[in-house]
């Protein structure tokens, strides 16, 4: 079965090279959108490139530690997985640079147009990041037969996340915080005004955050989830079943997403409900097809009900942060009325709609935990991790959709498209804030499952049969773990608060010192800016991930119970955190959004800057610690487990 396996992994790049293909055909508009949008191109690939230069040397340090303590075959497995996921990026990185431009023509002629050239180049990034992984991973296992070695693969691709991430999402912030608080706020012009400095390197960093960073982001969760389900496999079931059905589960879920994605369709104004229809339409295959998959392989349903319980609890964490951010619902236009008195109480009621918005998916996965340990035991809560996981090639393209349609909507603006064709890019562009926002709480969500999945793997490789809680040096790893999400998004956001310091002082400088640049007579020096988030975010990344992989091995070489306390408190901590800030910083984004369609006196009003007050500080928590912090939980996780015969 493991030849079927590779074959829809084929079909899934295959795919998404036709769509890519698609994509390209697309024309691009007149020249000035292309030159803007070369612009933005040349700025993602050449941070991407610095990027990987960097980690390249965390990469090959890794590689020789694992190649000399751990074992030759862990230390290729590493690298394999560093490489995919890079890879995954790129080709994400390209369609997404390349489409910006297309979908903001195809705008022009109908919102359908744009939503179409928008989603296909979300596919493409979706369906090389599901095809790459379950490859990588089948063939892993088809050369090696041992799971345990395929961890390796998925530390490769945690450590490329996390840079990744974090990287991205700074650089993205201390551009978006820049151009908004002097653009937005001191000059009152609007957003992706080709007058304001910033404009450039903000719609760089909707790519390298957005794109870059979320698909090495659901890549490691996809692969983590399916290795740990692939070990626990093994020592569930007699033969090779209980090992080929987390693969068989990936690749059926890649069907069911190809097949989703056609139904992606809008014939009048709600592009919202055209991706709700196509992510509905590949879960419902999924249960099908993990119903006939389950009762042939194993001949009970059991585990049915166990996939089942982490598919549905994925579509109610994604459908809670809908609600919870969108702009058409209570929550966010609640922060937006609260700024009629100022940006105090539009934060002030941010924080707490994003602290009331764990509930949910908390909740969600606490159900989906005890059902499927109830139907399958351990294994049961494994396999949960890969069910949620399984549409992951339909949910990545409407979340990879969100920073394609926003680029579309800066290029309609700063080419001067008119308002019939920038009002048709914003309303894409609303809608991807909300599936962005669906997309960063449906991985955290299955990183809370990934994690106790690779928690249990812990467990069992390092023999412990059971893990002391009244034992002093269990409490002191569960604090140093739950100490863990604070120490990171500390270091997270005042690296973005450093570089938006830097930022807002050269737009500053610029509109000071650029004669003309106000009235439109010259034009502003884009490069400086590029330069500042580039050089910000490639020096403040290496501390947060350096810290993510040596304190579980510090923890670990002092005591092995401890390090399963550590576990244990990063995860929940981590988890309720990145909810609380991922959901927070949506639902301030979209505050302003409702604002700036016509509410509360619109763009310019008293309320509107303070909604923009409000969204600069949600900015690093949607989108540099809160989704980076559901890496640091799987990173941590998936360190413990590869380094674990060193602790022995």
């Amino acid at each position: 079965m493991l030849v079927y396996v590779i074959i829809i992994s084929i079909l899934a790049l295959i795919y998404a090279a036709f769509l890519a293909v698609k994509v390209m055909k697309h024309d691009e508009g007149t020249d000035e959108m292309k030159e803007i949008a070369s612009h933005i191109k040349e700025g993602a690939m050449a941070f991407l490139n610095k990027e990987y230069s960097v980690m390249v040397f965390f990469i090959i340090a890794v590689f020789l530690v694992l190649f000399f303590l751990i074992g030759r075959n862990n230390s290729y497995a590493f690298l394999a997985g560093a490489i995919l996921s890079a890879i995954a990026g790129n080709i994400g990185m390209r369609i997404a640079t390349s489409a910006n431009v297309r979908t903001a023509q195809a705008v022009s002629k109908s919102l359908n147009k744009g939503l179409d050239v928008a989603f296909s180049s979300g596919t493409v990034m979706s369906m090389s990041v599901v095809g790459l992984g379950l490859l990588g991973v089948s063939v892993l296992y088809l050369i090696f037969k041992d799971p345990n070695i395929i961890f390796s693969f998925g530390f490769g691709a945690s450590s490329i996340a996390l840079f990744a991430r974090v990287g991205g999402g700074i650089y993205t912030k201390a551009a978006d915080v820049g151009a908004d608080l002097v653009g937005k706020v001191e000059k009152g012009i609007p957003e992706d005004d080709p007058r304001n400095p910033a404009t450039i390197a903000d719609n760089v960093g909707d790519n390298v955050g957005d794109v870059a960073g979320m698909g090495a982001d659901l890549f490691e969760s996809y692969v983590d989830s399916i290795i740990a389900a692939m070990v626990l496999g093994v020592a569930t079931f007699v033969g090779s079943n209980g090992v080929i059905l987390p693969l068989m589960l990936a690749g059926l879920g890649i069907l069911a997403s190809i097949i989703g994605t056609f139904f992606v369709k809008t014939t009048g104004k709600d592009a919202q409900k055209a991706m709700n229809k196509g992510l509905f339409v590949s879960t419902g295959l999924m249960i099908v097809f993990a119903f006939f998959l389950i009762k042939f392989m194993i001949g009970d349903l059991s585990l049915f009900y166990a996939t089942i319980s982490g598919l549905i609890s994925g579509v109610v964490i994604g459908l809670a942060t809908e609600y919870y951010t969108s702009a058409d619902h209570k929550p966010a236009q609640s922060i937006a009325l609260a700024s009629k008195t100022g940006s105090g109480t539009n934060i002030i009621r941010g924080l707490g709609v994003g602290m009331i918005s764990t509930i949910i998916p908390v909740l969600a996965v606490c159900v989906a935990i005890f059902l499927s340990f109830y139907f399958g035991g351990l294994y049961g809560v494994a396999i949960a991790a890969v069910g949620m996981l399984s549409t992951l090639g339909l949910t990545l393209a409407s979340d990879t959709y969100g920073p394609v349609a926003d680029n579309a909507a800066g290029i309609a603006e700063m080419a001067g498209m008119g308002d019939k064709v920038r009002k048709r890019a914003e309303a894409l562009d609303a809608v991807g804030n909300t599936t962005a926002a669906i997309g960063k709480g449906f991985a955290i969500g299955s990183a809370a499952l990934t994690a106790l999945a690779l928690f249990v793997s812990f467990t069992q490789v390092a023999g412990l049969k059971a893990i002391n809680i009244a034992s002093p040096s269990v409490i002191i790893g569960l604090f140093i773990g739950s100490l863990m999400p604070f120490i990171f998004s500390a270091i997270t956001m005042n690296a973005v608060g450093r570089a938006a310091f830097e930022m807002v002082n050269e737009v500053r400088r610029q509109f000071k010192e650029i004669k003309g640049l106000m009235e439109g007579k010259a034009k502003p020096d884009y490069k400086r800016c590029v330069q500042i988030s580039t050089h910000a975010a490639l020096k403040e990344m290496v501390i947060p991930g350096l810290l993510a992989v040596i304190v579980p091995i510090v923890v670990g070489l002092w005591n092995v119970e401890a390090l399963g306390g550590m576990l244990v408190g990063v995860t929940a901590t981590g988890f309720l955190m990145a909810v609380f800030m991922s959901n927070a910083g949506g639902a301030w984004d979209n505050a302003k959004k409702y604002i700036e369609s016509g509410h509360l006196g619109g763009k310019g009003s008293p309320e509107h800057k303070a909604a923009v007050v409000g969204d600069t500080v949600g900015d690093p928590f949607k989108d540099t610690s809160g989704p980076s912090l559901n890496i640091l939980i799987k990173l941590m996780s998936i360190v413990a487990v590869v380094f674990v015969p060193l602790f022995l």
